[in-house]
């Protein structure tokens, strides 16, 4: 039997092994220091890469400075840019004057009590547009001094509304505000005293068609000879007859699905404001719930129609409801009478003085709320740009009493 004689000491064993994981450690610092190298030297590509980079868009952005601070309209252009972003706060900012008129015809009370202003001051610069003025309070009947037509004209106003919105065509497209008519030449609004109020939209107008696409109209060469152009191919067509009958094809094209009428010498189209319910119903172009399609319509901003409908006979009853468009937000509180008095009025009639100041919705003067219509308790005023007969609303200011004057003195 052979016999293995172990003849290196144990501290040799030792060493060799101490060795070995030296190396080891040392292999593994190689490595170690290789990757960080590498590490470092891709950082460094990479910020180089950059601020190479860096430069060239300096380098860009220097030249494009210069080019552009060379422009010699430069300052005209930035205040034009400045005034183009504007724009639109201005147009919401803007505000209509106009409309005070149609309020007031709305305000004012229609019937025997009879009130006139002699003095009329607008304040449209706060954030809540106020009216002040001085006015008359008649009767119109014994015991003419009535302060029963001031408390009813106080009163009146939390029942007043505003309405406003857009006309749309029969696809629902909304129609430009200055493509539609609302009152006639003598300022006075559009209305069927049996179907209620209406516009006229001008339809044939240049832009005034949302539906209709300016390239589908097209005429063909055969139509018109351009080495004879006082003659087409027929032979009996001028130039003139040419223009006509272009314009009357475009005006066909412009219309097309529409019925029109001639309104002052132009070809419109009747847009009811007023629904139409039965007639709308009857067609299917108006649901219960008040949703209006297939027919050109106004969509309003603030009322809503509803209809209810008798299952015996089939008959429906609409009704029309108007609950967030204030004109006088805090009702009776809204109107503050400031001074009230006994007076001699036109023909030495005893009226009421007084002097009171409304403050109305800021949204009623707003320019961007187009096709405003002022809402009394008896009816719909129109208070939109057009004019409106409102000599009947003024007055020469009432009188003081005289100190004789013992009815006048002494009415209650």
């Amino acid at each position: 039997m052979a016999r293995e004689i172990n003849l290196v000491p144990d501290v040799k064993g030792e060493m060799i092994k101490a060795l070995k994981l030296r190396n080891f450690i040392f292999f593994l610092c190689i490595i170690a220091a290789t990757a960080s190298v590498a590490v470092i030297l891709f950082f460094a590509t990479v910020a180089g890469s950059q601020q190479a980079v860096a430069d060239g868009k300096k380098s860009m952005i220097d030249s494009l400075s210069k080019k552009i601070n060379s422009y010699a309209d430069l300052s005209d252009f930035l205040t034009v840019r400045d005034q183009l972003s504007n724009l639109e706060a201005i147009s919401s900012n803007k505000k209509l004057l106009s409309r005070t008129f149609g309020i007031l015809s709305a305000i004012i009370p229609k019937g025997p009590d009879v009130i006139t202003i002699s003095e009329l001051n607008i304040d449209l610069s706060g954030s809540e547009p106020t009216i002040a003025f001085d006015a008359q309070a008649d009767a119109r009947e014994e015991p003419n001094i009535d302060y029963n037509v001031l408390e009813a004209f106080k009163k009146s106003m939390q029942y007043m509304r505003y309405d406003y919105g857009s006309y749309v065509d029969k696809d629902g497209n909304e129609i430009p505000a200055y493509c539609m008519i609302e009152s006639g030449n003598n300022g006075a609004t559009l209305i069927d005293t049996e179907k209620g109020y209406y516009a006229y939209w001008l339809i044939t107008e240049e832009g005034c068609n949302p539906g209709y696409q300016e390239d589908e109209l097209s005429f063909d060469d055969e139509d018109y000879d351009s080495e004879d152009e006082g003659e087409s191919s027929n032979g009996n067509l001028n130039e003139s007859n040419l223009i006509d009958k272009m314009s009357e094809e475009e005006i066909s094209a412009r219309t097309s699905g529409y019925s029109t009428e001639v309104y002052d010498d132009q070809v419109v189209v009747k847009i009811w404001r007023t629904p139409q319910y039965d007639a709308w119903y009857k067609e299917s172009n108006m649901d219960l719930d008040g949703t209006i399609s297939n027919v050109p319509h106004f969509e309003s901003q603030c009322t809503s129609y509803t209809g209810t409908k008798n299952e015996k006979n089939g008959s429906v009853t609409w009704t029309s409801e108007n609950e967030s468009c204030y004109l006088v937000p805090d009702g009776v509180d809204g109107i503050k009478i400031t001074e009230s008095s006994n007076g001699r009025g036109a023909e030495e009639v005893l009226v009421l003085r007084f002097s009171a100041i409304i403050t109305f919705s800021p949204e009623v003067y707003k320019f961007s709320n187009h096709h405003m219509l002022s809402i009394g308790p008896s009816g719909r005023y129109n208070v939109t740009d057009s004019y409106v007969q409102i000599q009947k609303m003024f007055a020469q200011k009432a009188a003081d009493c005289d100190p004789t004057d013992t009815a006048c003195k002494g009415g209650n």
